[in-house]
């Protein structure tokens, strides 16, 4: 499936070739892949949504948190790339959408993708939880914004408007829509590498990112990349 998803937008890519990033899972608010005179550098730039207003089909997404899976590298500039995931409460804002995207869902981190030409390949993050001191009800109505810089410091933009709902409502998160590209490795920003030469596994993430831990892994276990003590791999 994600294979077929990969093949599908990889030949939009190849005529409109300022598309950028995609969510996977749960989904996004529509194709923002467009390059056109109202966007003449791609609808991706423009905040904060990547050109698209609130949708009213909105997607079920848990009320206590839940997956997320991103495709980062649809066009140059993503050899490494910041990724933020942020969520707006409410409809009282432009466009029926939030009034802001302020509240951040998981700390800043960095993935780093094989080169900086495009390149399929996605991450997901299993169990995004909700915001800390964040409180919502089955049936509330939010934003999901992920935004990725690239390593000349633009900022792009995409969302999914979701309906918090119990889990069982929700459609199954698994190996085959939450699953981690060997090509893609992640890094905590901020934290000074603590050896030479180190990589996020002494294998590799080809499935899903369990409660979101990511090591730093040299000649010994090393320090984690990223300070999230709840936070795993699964491996095969």
């Amino acid at each position: 499936m994600a294979a077929l998803i990969w093949s599908i937008i990889a030949i939009t890519c190849a005529t409109v070739v300022n598309a950028h990033s995609y969510i996977l899972y749960p989904g996004q608010r529509g194709d923002n892949l467009i390059l056109n005179a109202t966007f003449p550098y791609g609808m991706q730039w423009a905040y904060p949504c990547g050109g698209i207003p609130t949708t009213t089909n909105r997607t079920k997404w848990p009320v206590t948190g839940g997956g997320i899976s991103i495709q980062p590298g649809w066009f140059t500039g993503h050899a490494t790339a910041l990724m933020y995931i942020n969520l707006g409460l409410g409809t009282d804002g432009p466009d029926g959408g939030p009034p802001n995207m302020s509240f951040p869902m998981v700390p800043t981190f960095e993935i780093i993708g094989p080169s900086n030409n495009p390149y399929p390949g996605s991450f997901c993050l299993p169990q995004v939880p909700l915001p800390a001191n964040v409180t919502v009800n089955v049936g509330d109505l939010a934003t999901i914004q992920v935004v990725e810089t690239a390593v000349h410091g633009g900022a792009l933009y995409n969302c999914v408007d979701i309906i918090f709902a119990l889990q069982e409502e929700v459609p199954e998160l698994n190996t085959t829509n939450c699953f981690n590209s060997t090509t893609i490795s992640f890094k905590d920003p901020f934290a000074e590498a603590s050896c030479g030469s180190c990589t996020t596994s002494s294998g590799s993430p080809t499935h899903m990112l369990y409660k979101l831990r990511f090591y730093e892994h040299c000649n010994s276990y090393g320090a984690s990349f990223m300070s999230y003590d709840e936070w795993d791999f699964k491996y095969e």
